[in-house]
């Protein structure tokens, strides 16, 4: 059995490659992270207030390694998203958080389909598209399978202003799949949805405000949970593996931080 990681690295000096257009939402990349060393003051100064002692009376003379984490948002890096998040209500009852999901739920058959043949930056991600690419996989999406859509986007680095450019899902594709069975939802894309400000542009010429966010609000009519700016999708087959959701235990919140790992037989 092999394991492999699929989870982004949330590194505090990301926050800084973000466009200034995005800035206020640096929480969802890194959290700002307070490192105290233990050979350095502020890990010596924090172990002598919790233990009563001088640096004096310090062992080996340190203290302790700690970090404090701040501007932490819920969707942090790989995380999963709770019904909650696309709404108050799902399938007419009220929407889950993200504690109330058993990990059971969460440990799931995983797919992987490679939309990279037809999926373009800045654009939907269609129902045909998903077929093409179910076909070129060799089985139909089963009930329980987690769907891990390949985009593409693992060519750009922060850095890259196609970076936030990503293929995006619509209600009618979110639909499709979960039509099929799937429950859990994965992008190696930043959102699930277009970027914003494309979302924004359609809304304005069209005056449809169902094209708002319109892929995760599909999740209020068939449950399922996304999940967002996974890695390492190339290191798959295309199936015959399980991938581990597993995040933080949040009271009463619409995501959390994850560490998805997937179980790939030898």
């Amino acid at each position: 059995m092999r394991l492999i990681d699929l989870t982004v690295l949330l590194d505090p000096a990301n926050r800084e490659k973000l466009p200034p257009a995005l800035q206020h939402a640096a929480g969802v990349v890194a959290p700002r992270i307070d490192y105290n060393n233990p050979a350095e003051q502020a890990g010596k100064d924090e172990f002598c207030a919790s233990l009563g002692c001088t640096h004096a009376d310090l062992p080996d003379g340190e203290g302790w390694g700690s970090e404090h984490l701040n501007d932490f948002n819920s969707h942090c890096g790989t995380h999963v998203d709770a019904p909650l998040h696309s709404g108050s209500h799902c399938e007419g009852r009220p929407a889950r958080t993200i504690d109330q999901i058993d990990l059971n739920e969460l440990y799931r058959p995983g797919m992987v389909l490679d939309l990279r043949p037809w999926a373009r930056g800045g654009e939907y991600i269609t129902p045909d598209m998903l077929d093409r690419a179910i076909a070129a996989v060799g089985r139909p999406v089963q009930p329980g399978d987690a769907v891990l859509l390949r985009t593409g986007q693992e060519a750009f680095t922060m850095d890259d202003p196609q970076f936030y450019n990503q293929p995006g899902m619509s209600a009618e594709a979110t639909l499709h799949l979960t039509a099929m069975g799937a429950t859990i939802l994965g992008t190696d894309a930043v959102g699930w949805d277009l970027p914003f400000r494309l979302m924004n542009a359609r809304w304005q010429e069209q005056g449809d405000k169902a094209l708002l966010w319109d892929g995760h609000k599909a999740i209020t009519r068939r449950e399922a949970f996304i999940v967002q700016q996974l890695c390492n999708l190339a290191a798959l087959p295309p199936t015959g593996f399980h991938v581990g959701f597993f995040p933080i235990k949040l009271a009463r919140c619409s995501a959390a931080p994850s560490r998805v790992v997937a179980f790939v037989p030898d």
